[in-house]
């Protein structure tokens, strides 16, 4: 019995996988970095509409096709830039917050170290006063696990300084600039050397 056989017929070739028009521009995570990209985009972006004018229809349709991409690419840099932004901000927050809080903490430490401070002198003093009411010529105590000594100075106590005659007196000469009648002055177009008007923004996180 003759078998039919059916003629090979050669496979076609795969064809390759063609990738669209991308962006050769990659968003990192970094705040400094995104903002560069964004500029890098903005650049990019300007250029890709110059050619657009190109007289030859391939490269018009090449640099549309990467113009689109290059906008998309911009939208999401955006986006992420707005996110990392906001992640900023908060990070900022906190760090304020936290130091507000520190400084709050190292004034009321402050306060409890000074109270203490307070409260062991006064006990000092009422130590000395008890003990050398009992031994009035003595200068040294010993306890069974602490030593109180003394030692002897002498210091000046001034009673009224207005009484004092100036050869008794230190002069301290100090000087500021008055930035208040300088700045007005620098408004009104006065040259002034050695000083200048600048223009400063503050920023603030809400």
């Amino acid at each position: 019995m003759a078998v039919l056989t059916a003629p090979a017929v050669p496979l076609a070739p795969a064809l390759p996988q063609t990738a669209g028009p991308s962006c050769s521009l990659q968003r990192s995570g970094s705040l400094w970095q995104l903002g560069i990209e964004a500029q890098e985009l903005t650049t990019a972006i300007g250029q890709l509409a110059e050619q657009l004018e190109a007289d030859d229809d391939d490269s018009r349709a090449q640099a549309l096709a990467e113009l689109e991409a290059a906008l998309l690419a911009e939208e999401g840099n955006k986006q992420a830039l707005a996110a990392k932004a906001d992640a900023t901000c908060w990070v900022i927050e906190h760090l304020r917050g936290q130091a507000a809080y520190r400084q709050q903490q190292a004034k009321r430490l402050t306060e409890l170290s000074r109270s203490d401070a307070s409260r062991a002198d006064a006990l000092e003093d009422s130590l000395v006063l008890v003990l050398t009411r009992l031994q009035p010529t003595a200068t040294r105590f010993s306890f069974p696990n602490h030593e109180l000594s003394s030692r002897k100075s002498q210091a000046v106590e001034i009673e009224n300084e207005a009484l004092l005659d100036p050869e008794w007196l230190s002069v301290k000469t100090t000087f500021s600039a008055d930035k208040t009648a300088i700045k007005a002055a620098l408004k009104a177009g006065q040259q002034i050397t050695g000083a200048q008007l600048i223009s400063r923004r503050s920023w603030r996180i809400h």
